[in-house]
């Protein structure tokens, strides 16, 4: 019994999600100077902008969006959770 114990344990603990703290996030540090996963936590906080071309429907309207700071669905947001 103590060995399935151990591994419900262990598999609470990878199971919580991880998140940047807001002071990591809003610092001046570059992109490229955090690691990627402080980085997509940033984003998926809306606290970082996101890069790139990609688009999503976001109510009733397409837009891309890169260059803007939207948070994901965990946090509240409207962009969709692809994990």
């Amino acid at each position: 019994m103590k060995i399935v114990e151990l591994n419900d344990k262990l598999n609470d603990e990878i199971e919580t999600e991880w998140q940047a703290s807001k002071k990591l996030c809003r610092s001046s540090r570059p992109n490229d100077a955090l690691g990627a996963s402080a980085l997509a936590s940033c984003k998926s906080q809306g606290l970082r902008s996101r890069d790139g071309k990609k688009s999503h429907k976001i109510g009733k309207r397409r837009i891309t969006v890169g260059g803007k700071k939207i948070k994901g669905k965990q946090h509240g947001g409207p962009l969709p959770d692809w994990s």
